[in-house]
């Protein structure tokens, strides 16, 4: 099962047809939910998704969003994704993660270093989700 908890919704209908289209291909492959928390302080939210999360699991992974966390290869990503019964990613609001959920992850990695909306931050995860998946399946979406 993967996860995405992320702080409030998606007020943009280009940017929610983009996560449905990506969400719907990864269906295909996996199963996959978004749990949206309300929008609030980053220690609020941090604790909803800590309380979303709830005990840890023996293969659940859980990984923060962050632009200060690790950077990957869609290659990387996609052993990441193939390596583990289970994975929650944490994507934090307007200003980051809290630090309840920064001590719950396992690992912290990024989309980008540049900031990017935690809107934008949720179309850009659901896409590498969906070119992991592809690459672990050997599908041709992935060209790198």
């Amino acid at each position: 099962m993967i996860r995405i908890i992320a702080a409030g919704r998606i007020k943009d209908k280009r940017l929610a047809g983009l996560l449905d289209d990506f969400l719907k291909r990864i269906r295909t492959m996996a199963p996959v939910e978004v749990l949206e928390i309300k929008d609030s302080t980053p220690d609020r939210e941090a604790k909803d998704m800590v309380t979303r999360l709830g005990s840890p699991r023996g293969q659940q992974l859980v990984v923060a969003m962050d632009e200060h966390g690790d950077d990957l290869t869609s290659q990387d990503f996609a052993a990441l994704l193939g390596g583990h019964g289970g994975i929650s990613f944490l994507i934090g609001g307007a200003d980051g993660l809290g630090p309840d959920a920064r001590d719950r992850a396992d690992r912290t990695i990024r989309l980008s270093s540049m900031t990017l909306t935690h809107e934008m931050a949720r179309v850009f995860l659901a896409e590498q989700v969906y070119r992991g998946l592809s690459i672990l399946r050997g599908k041709p979406y992935h060209r790198g």
